[in-house]
C-alpha cells in the first residue's frame, strides 16, 4: 500500500518542511496548506509583540526585513502587535510581494475625523522584502501618522488599497514612481481626494463621491467609479469633475452610475456636439436604480459615445442614488453611433424579465435578416 503524503512527512521536523517549501515556486508553495492541519498551522504561525504606537513603523520594518521570500516558512508570515489600551495591529505577508496592514479601532465611540497623507519617497531606504502591493484597512485618527510613515518608505509600491477607514475626511497620495493601481473602498466620510500620481492606470472607488483632484495627468485603462451612495458634499458641481472625466476618457473598462453621467458628465460634454467620444471603451458596467421611467435615456445616450463597446453589464440597485432632475432630451443630443462591436449584454438584479426585453429593444437595433430573394427584413 502506498504511503499517503501525510505519512511521508509525519516524522519530519518543521524546519525540514519549511526547507521543502522553499524549493517550490510561489504559486504552488501555498497549496501545501491543503495537505493537512499541520501544514496549515505552519503557514498560520503568528509573531506576537508588544510596545507603543511609536514602535509600529520599526516593528513592521523589522518584520519585513526578516521575511525570506525564498524560504517563506523560516519566519512567521503574520504579525500581531499590541499597543496602547487594547489596540492591535495585524500584518500579513502574502505571495507576490503583498502586504496587509489592519488597524482595527475597537472604541467606536471615540472615533475622530482625520486626514491622511501618503508621500512615497523614491529615495527612501527599503527593506529586503520589496512590497509591491499594499492593503491598508481600518486606519483611524490614532494610527494615521504611523500608517503614513510606513507607506512613505515603500518605494517599490505598485498597487495600493485603502478600505474601511472611518473618520477619514481628506486623502492625499503622491507617487511619481511606480504606483499604477489605486483602490479606495468604503471610506464613507471621505470628502477630498488629491492625487499626484502620474503613472496611475487603474482606479477603483466605492463610496460617496468626494471632491477628486487628479493633479498629475494620467490615462486610466480601468476605472470603477461606484458612486451609488451619492455625493459626500452636496455642493459638488459638474465642472469639478472635469479633470477626472479626462482621466477616464481613454479607459477600456469602466464602471459608472447613471446619476454620475447625468449630473457630472453630460453637462460638460453636451456642448461639444458629440465630439467627446470614449473611443477605447470595450467593457461598461452601468449602475442605475431603475425608478425613473426615463432612466433608459441616460444609458442610450452614453452608449452613443462608445463605438468600440464589446460587453455591457447593466445592474439594478434600488438603493442607488438618483439625481433629482429630469434626463429628458439626452437621446436627441448626439448623432447615433451603431454598436457594431457589441457581443454581450448581461443584466443583473432585474426582477422582471420584461424590463430586460424592453431595455434591449431600446438600446440595440434589430438585426438585418436577408430573405431568399435578397431583400432585407428588420
Amino acid at each position: 500500500m502506498k504511503e499517503s503524503v501525510e505519512d511521508v512527512f509525519t516524522n519530519l521536523p518543521d524546519e525540514i518542511l519549511g526547507c521543502i517549501v522553499s524549493f517550490l515556486p510561489n504559486q504552488y508553495s501555498l497549496q501545501t496548506t491543503l495537505i493537512s492541519t499541520r501544514w496549515r498551522n505552519l503557514w498560520n504561525q503568528i509573531l506576537v509583540k508588544h510596545g507603543t504606537i511609536q514602535n509600529i513603523p520599526s516593528v513592521v520594518a523589522q518584520f519585513l526585513t526578516n521575511f525570506d521570500e525564498f524560504d517563506p516558512l523560516k519566519q512567521p508570515r503574520k504579525l500581531q502587535f499590541h499597543f496602547g489600551d487594547d489596540n492591535t495591529l495585524f500584518a500579513a505577508i502574502a505571495t507576490n510581494s503583498k502586504l496587509l496592514l489592519d488597524f482595527p479601532f475597537r472604541n467606536k465611540k471615540l472615533e475622530k475625523e482625520y486626514q491622511l497623507e501618503f508621500k512615497i519617497d523614491k529615495l527612501a531606504p527599503s527593506s529586503t522584502f520589496l512590497v509591491k502591493s499594499l492593503t491598508l484597512k481600518s486606519i483611524s485618527y490614532l494610527t494615521s501618522e504611523v500608517a503614513s510613515s510606513i507607506v512613505s518608505n515603500l518605494v517599490h509600491l505598485e498597487s495600493l488599497m485603502i478600505t474601511d477607514c472611518c473618520g477619514l475626511q481628506s486623502l492625499f497620495i503622491e507617487s511619481e514612481t511606480k504606483l499604477h493601481k489605486l483602490t479606495i473602498l468604503d471610506c464613507l466620510q471621505l470628502k477630498s481626494l488629491h492625487l499626484r500620481t502620474s503613472k496611475l492606470k487603474s482606479f477603483r472607488y466605492r463610496g460617496p463621491l468626494p471632491r477628486i483632484w487628479p493633479e498629475s495627468h494620467f490615462n486610466l485603462s480601468h476605472a470603477s467609479l461606484d458612486f451609488r451612495q451619492g455625493l459626500s458634499c452636496s455642493d459638488i458641481k459638474a465642472q469639478e469633475f472635469d479633470e477626472t472625466l479626462l482621466t477616464i476618457k481613454n479607459s477600456e473598462v469602466l464602471t459608472l452610475c447613471q446619476w454620475a453621467f447625468e449630473v457630472l458628465i453630460w453637462p460638460s460634454i453636451s456642448p461639444l456636439n458629440g465630439s467627446f467620444i470614449f473611443y477605447k471603451l470595450k467593457e461598461l458596467w452601468w449602475i442605475e436604480n431603475h425608478e425613473n421611467k426615463n432612466s433608459i435615456n441616460a444609458l442610450v445616450s452614453f452608449l452613443k459615445l462608445c463605438p468600440s463597446l464589446e460587453k455591457l453589464f447593466v445592474m439594478i440597485d434600488s438603493k442607488s442614488y438618483s439625481a433629482p432632475r429630469s434626463n429628458s432630451g439626452l437621446t436627441q443630443a448626439i448623432k447615433y453611433i451603431e454598436l457594431e462591436q457589441l457581443k454581450l449584454i448581461q443584466f443583473m438584479e432585474f426582477t422582471n424579465p420584461m424590463d430586460e426585453f424592453s431595455m434591449v429593444r431600446k438600446i440595440i437595433l434589430p438585426p438585418k435578416i436577408e430573405t431568399a430573394d435578397g431583400s432585407c427584413l428588420m
